[in-house]
């Protein structure tokens, strides 16, 4: 229910914009999904990555670092 107020509160505001400004928003709405996704593809490659890091990461002459 409380996302349904949300959503009717926004678009009332959009709905007061002009044209110009609406599509300034969808500009930003698409900015903010993009980089959602973006999020999303780093962290899964970087997940992706962890054992083939694992070897290089976890090793006796690497321990000191560990220690930091």
């Amino acid at each position: 229910m409380l996302n349904h107020q949300y959503e009717q509160i926004i678009i009332e505001k959009l709905r007061a914009l002009p044209p110009a400004q609406v599509a300034a928003v969808e500009d930003f709405v698409d900015f903010l999904h993009s980089r959602s996704e973006a999020r999303a593809l780093t962290g899964a490659a970087a997940k992706l990555a962890e054992s083939s890091f694992s070897r290089v990461w976890d090793n006796e002459s690497d321990a000191d670092y560990d220690r930091l």
